[in-house]
């Protein structure tokens, strides 16, 4: 009986661990996403304890000046989300903290400054690895 009570035991501890690290998988905003416009593609990957993401693909092909433009950077892990990180808006030439949360096939990236009372919540959606990036 003990040793039915063992390998039961040892089998749930390893289903949660399983399925806890596929959790952790499907909840990283790494990949390649389109911004909340669908005018440019972002490719996001860790930087350390946080996230790099710079821009891969434009719509637009007359405004390839931005291509290879960094516009995530820094962070922490909190939860699900990354926070305290930067993100920078090449519009309007300028950073704001942002907190990035993946919600699936989609990315929640919402920008502020200062406060989160004073944020911008944008969606970003997940973009095919095959798209033809910019130079």
């Amino acid at each position: 009986m003990k040793t039915l009570k063992t390998f039961f035991f040892a089998a749930i501890t390893a289903a949660t661990v399983f399925s806890a690290a596929n959790t952790a998988d499907a909840a990283s905003p790494a990949g390649l996403w389109y911004d909340h416009t669908g005018r440019s593609a972002i490719q996001v990957s860790k930087c350390g304890s946080g996230l790099c993401g710079r821009i891969v693909w434009l719509k637009n092909k007359s405004h390839k000046s931005v291509c290879g433009t960094s516009i995530i950077g820094g962070g922490k892990r909190v939860g699900n989300s990354f926070d305290t990180g930067w993100i920078y808006s090449p519009e309007r030439r300028k950073k704001y903290s942002v907190e990035i949360t993946p919600q699936g096939n989609t990315l929640k990236v919402m920008g502020y400054a200062g406060s989160k009372m004073l944020s911008k919540t944008m969606v970003w959606k997940r973009a095919p690895s095959n798209l033809k990036r910019c130079a």
